[in-house]
């Protein structure tokens, strides 16, 4: 029994260092949510299939991310929200539909997936402690964003939305 406290100490410093944010994470504030996470890792996997994804958009005068005002100006207090639509939409909607026949492609856009995945879950439990409410301009901004998305067919909004990750990336990080 000598060694269980040293053992117990390892432990909870252990399970401490593991839910600390990694060097390369970052907080980010949605409202009164602080998310940490690592959005050079999701634009590394973006990069790498960045070229590929875009070539397969054949309508390059539509967007989804940045119609007018889609994700410009958006209040602090709404951003919880409309970032949690978001990630839900990607993870939802826009993963399950991006197959390619590259192997590398898909092991890339699974990648991604998880990484939002996860930060859904994050922002699943802000929303669970009612920190993350929804007012009227983020739900009209996702409605907009919905309307986009389901004016195409399925397979090309999909290709589409992910081709823009860089756009929600961007925002963001500027909105941080």
């Amino acid at each position: 029994m000598r060694g269980s406290p040293l053992l117990l100490c390892l432990f909870s410093t252990s399970c401490w260092v593991s839910l600390m944010p990694t060097a390369a994470d970052k907080i980010f504030h949605f409202g009164a949510c602080r998310v940490s996470m690592s959005t050079e890792e999701i634009r590394a996997g973006f990069r790498a299939i960045k070229a590929n994804i875009q070539s397969r958009d054949p309508i390059r005068s539509l967007s989804i991310l940045s119609h007018p005002h889609s994700l410009h100006k958006v209040q602090s207090s709404d951003r919880c929200c409309i970032t949690h639509q978001l990630f839900t939409f990607y993870v939802d909607k826009v993963f399950k539909h991006c197959r390619t026949e590259d192997s590398f492609v898909n092991r890339k856009i699974s990648s991604i997936a998880n990484s939002f995945l996860s930060v859904r879950r994050k922002l699943e439990q802000c929303r669970e402690q009612n920190n993350c409410v929804c007012g009227e301009e983020s739900t009209e901004k996702f409605k907009q964003i919905l309307a986009n998305y389901e004016g195409l067919n399925v397979t090309s909004a999909a290709m589409k939305s992910l081709g823009e990750l860089d756009i929600l990336l961007d925002w963001m990080e500027k909105s941080r």
